[in-house]
């Protein structure tokens, strides 16, 4: 459209871009990266950087479990914004001056993060308030940095460069599609009404009320949290609170987050978690997870095969779950699973060390370039920080021992469920076995008329091939040996000229290649073939 502004010369493009050339050359980029780098240039380049890596930390199945470790401590805090800044997208939001809203608003942020600020308030009628607002034009700054990123993707080959390590559109997409639905707070809103509602009925969880009427899509206001944070076992113990009973109970509620809800916190650290009267009370749900009934039920389904030892359900149940980015080679992908199982699965679930066990789960699926959903990639990372969480309130705990409680419930059969799997599956089946006679004909039509091509792919042998292939060599020569030996031997009983030797001269040449060949394919043999080498 000619009314709009050529974005490709956009000027704040341009300085944006020498900005981040800026920031690279800074940190020396040409002599290599180290997690420890990469963390310190996202942190430089801005919030949606910091967002970016915030996201690759929970997805260890893409990177390594050293860079994950490192961004993880992306989540610090951010420099706060002045004062009058919040109170100027107040003033933008509410279309009026936030005192005539409020009785107060306190000048010092609770926290302050890459997309937004969080300011304790009071309304006029004395409620004690949160309002988390969104730093200014943050949604137009993220924008042009991800213009800018998919550019340099397109021009630097990115995706092709780490095809065998991760999709960088992928990614690219994952996290912008993250970060629109973070800085619009009615899907934070509904995520914790959602989630309040889900455990209305549980006395021990809780999570803020929404105040629908002062949120916005840059605002959110809910009700204030006190209490004592999660991880201040000091002030715990002289509350008289049980530390042992919270670590269970927050354990319980998670892995039910898990296995039968399918909505579950995603970041579940202890600054997102706070002991209120008697009760753990869940903030923060702007990082929220989801797991439809299939990948729960697949979920399940892993948990019976390692419980089981069943190796080949397990490979099944990690294949239909991920995405493999290349050909996988079956047989050696089971081999590597059966070693995971074997080290395993001779421990008790209270045995186990949980983010080693997360770890070389990903580093399997990582070799083999297996790509698992967004939400089992989640709750993996959001799985260690859970139990990090509950061993500081309880070491002798960890989310495994309590999981163990739920091992009948995970290996229990839904009957009603199965029987009605069964009969739609056996309605389909029907189906399909009254069309198959027409389907044979049409595959026969098919044949007749030359349309059907097979592809024929072996993995894992490339070894057979090449033995094939030296044999056919090798038998080849022989005939050739055998042809010459017998025209030179033909030739011999003539008398064509010129002769050496009382034999003509080309049966004599004939003779002479044929025995040459002889010994190179005796020599061969004889000393080469223990190398493998190729012939």
């Amino acid at each position: 459209m000619s009314g709009q502004p050529n974005r490709e010369t956009n000027p704040s493009s341009w300085k944006r871009l020498k900005q981040i050339v800026g920031i690279l050359h800074k940190y020396h980029i040409e002599k290599g990266m180290n997690p420890v780098k990469l963390r310190l240039i996202l942190e430089d380049l801005g919030p949606t950087y910091v967002k970016i890596g915030q996201i690759m930390s929970t997805r260890q199945d893409v990177f390594s479990k050293r860079y994950c470790d490192e961004l993880v401590k992306l989540r610090s805090s951010v420099t706060p914004l002045p004062y009058e800044t919040i109170v100027e997208v107040l003033k933008q939001e509410y279309h009026e001056a936030p005192g005539e809203l409020f009785e107060s608003i306190d000048e010092v942020p609770l926290g302050s993060a890459s997309i937004a600020q969080v300011h304790k308030a009071v309304l006029k009628d004395g409620r004690p308030v949160v309002l988390k607002v969104q730093r200014p034009g943050i949604y137009k700054e993220m924008e042009e940095d991800i213009r800018l990123i998919r550019k340099a993707v397109k021009l630097l080959n990115l995706s092709d460069a780490l095809t065998s390590v991760v999709d960088m559109n992928t990614v690219v997409d994952e996290f912008w599609t993250t970060a629109k639905q973070e800085m619009d707070f009615h899907h934070e809103a509904a995520c914790a009404k959602r989630f309040k509602k889900t455990y209305q009925d549980v006395k021990y969880i809780n999570a803020p009320e929404i105040l629908d009427e002062y949120t916005t899509h840059r605002v959110l206001a809910m009700e204030y949290i006190g209490g004592i944070e999660i991880d201040d076992t000091e002030q715990l113990d002289r509350q008289g609170y049980d530390r042992a009973e919270i670590s269970k109970k927050l354990a319980y509620n998670y892995i039910d987050q898990i296995i039968e809800v399918g909505f579950f916190h995603a970041d579940p650290h202890s600054g997102n978690l706070r002991i209120d009267n008697g009760q753990i009370v869940w903030i923060d749900f702007g990082m929220m997870g989801e797991l439809n009934s299939r990948d729960r039920d697949l979920m399940k389904q892993g948990v019976k095969s390692i419980v089981n030892e069943n190796t080949p359900l397990l490979v099944e149940t990690i294949l239909t779950l991920g995405l493999c980015k290349r050909e996988i080679d079956y047989s050696k992908f089971t081999v590597e699973m059966d070693r995971f199982m074997n080290k395993y699965v001779n421990m008790s679930l209270e045995e186990i060390d949980l983010p080693a066990m997360v770890q070389d789960m990903f580093t399997i699926c990582h070799q083999y370039a297996i790509m698992l959903p967004k939400g089992i990639s989640m709750l993996a990372r959001s799985l260690v920080t859970i139990e990090g969480t509950m061993r500081v309130l309880d070491p002798k705990v960890n989310i495994l021992s309590v999981l163990s409680s739920y091992k009948s419930e995970l290996l229990h059969i839904n009957w009603n469920r199965k029987l009605r799997s069964v009969a739609v599956r056996g309605a389909e089946s029907f189906e399909d076995m009254l069309d198959l006679p027409i389907q044979a004909k049409y595959l026969m039509d098919a044949i007749q008329k030359g349309h059907v091509k097979v592809n024929l792919n072996l993995l894992g042998s490339e070894t057979p091939l090449a033995n094939l292939d030296r044999m056919i060599n090798r038998i080849v020569v022989c005939i050739l040996i055998a042809s010459l030996l017998l025209g030179s031997s033909i030739l011999c009983t003539t008398e064509l000229k010129p002769e050496f030797l009382g034999i003509p001269l080309i049966g004599f040449f004939g003779f002479m290649i044929a025995f040459a060949m002889s010994l190179w394919l005796f020599v061969k043999m004889l000393f080469l073939h223990q190398k493998n080498k190729p012939f």
